[in-house]
């Protein structure tokens, strides 16, 4: 438990991040920022925030998918139940709890809402917020789901849990995407998991590659913490993946129509980004595979009624075929792309695999804009 005034330095910070456009295209991020600086900006009741974490470490190790490049690699939050449903009934239990108890108000609050989770937690001794700017805990590591009951009673509260994060840096290290500019910072737009979640838009090119088979958020930085060992010790409480979310294959996900999708993803995080930007992100997976079979699920995308799925399977494609297939399948059926930028990805594609950047041509020479 801790003062709702105690993130004073938190919410600096965090009006710093904004202001550099590190936040990316999550504009509500900065809707009315002074309601995330200071809980009593959402609620000016509020006189004690208690914070409670809900162990999800997983039962195996979350990056020995990654060489597996046919088979994707979804975050382990979302390979079970949304985190929101289960732990929102478990706050609320313990939020009727309290008011039997003390006749007191209360709000329940689990991400989605305005609250400063990590910095309150801290403040309310759970953990510390590491160089990956996620919360570390003694107990059970980086895998922590964190939500918070605001009251209006003043109950005691907890010493504020220190940095133990000390010279280690393996978090910084490994994002594939250079995603953290110092240790305790993050720019949102290099991170994978905005990339694929939060961005609505086609992946930018540059990131392309360092993606590799990660369809649904990044576990790395997470998976590297040290003090994860401890969140493996087998925890009762920890929430349960659906097996057939833990290394899908990536041409049965690539054959999802949206009924499909929605059946496969009902109850889970993955089913808010719809069914395009999914595929768009399993596509360029399947860019990264090097597996030559897989060009055939990307050229029968082609023809998707979505052009953001179209624009990543153009990419994909030209990640599996060879030169001269890619230009042949170019010059074939790309002039009758209607979507601009669909059709830039074919022009920016044919440049990178045929000769024309050594001639000084140009490809919207070949290509009518």
């Amino acid at each position: 438990m801790t003062d709702p005034g105690a993130i004073a330095e938190a919410g600096r910070q965090f009006i710093r991040f904004l202001e550099t456009g590190a936040h990316g295209d999550m504009d509500w991020l900065a809707e009315r920022p002074e309601r995330r600086t200071d809980p009593r900006g959402l609620w000016s009741n509020v006189r004690s925030v208690i914070m409670l974490g809900v162990n999800y470490g997983p039962d195996e190790d979350p990056l020995a998918v990654l060489q597996e490049r046919t088979r994707a690699a979804i975050s382990v939050y979302a390979r079970g139940d949304d985190y929101h449903d289960v732990i929102k009934k478990r706050l609320k239990t313990m939020a009727r709890w309290l008011v039997d108890a003390c006749g007191c108000d209360v709000k329940v609050f689990v991400d989605t809402a305005a609250v400063m989770e990590k910095p309150l937690s801290q403040a309310a001794g759970l953990g510390w917020q590491g160089k990956h700017t996620n919360l570390v805990s003694r107990e059970f590591g980086s895998w922590l789901f964190l939500g918070a009951i605001f009251t209006d009673s003043e109950l005691p509260r907890d010493e504020p849990e220190r940095d133990h994060c000390g010279t280690c840096r393996n978090c910084l290290d490994i994002c594939p995407t250079s995603a953290f500019p110092a240790p305790y910072q993050i720019d949102a737009r290099r991170c994978i998991s905005y990339l694929t979640i939060e961005n609505k838009g086609p992946i930018p090119r540059e990131f392309r590659k360092a993606i590799g088979n990660r369809i649904y958020g990044c576990d790395d930085c997470l998976a590297v913490c040290p003090w994860n060992k401890f969140a493996q010790a087998g925890h009762e409480a920890r929430l349960s993946p659906r097996d057939e979310l833990r290394a899908p294959d990536l041409a049965a996900l690539a054959r999802l129509d949206d009924a499909a999708f929605r059946s496969l993803f009902a109850k889970s995080p993955v089913k808010r980004i719809g069914r395009d930007r999914f595929i768009r992100n399993v596509l360029i997976a399947i860019g990264n595979s090097n597996d030559p079979m897989l060009a055939a699920e990307a050229d029968r995308l082609l023809g998707d009624e979505s052009a953001l799925v179209r624009g990543a399977a153009v990419w994909a494609l030209s990640q599996l075929l060879d030169a001269e297939d890619f230009a042949a399948l170019t010059l074939r059926i790309a002039d009758a792309e209607p979507d601009t930028a669909v059709r830039a990805e074919w022009i920016d594609a044919y440049k990178c695999l045929t000769d024309l950047c050594n001639r000084g041509d140009d490809a919207r020479d070949v290509l009518r804009p």
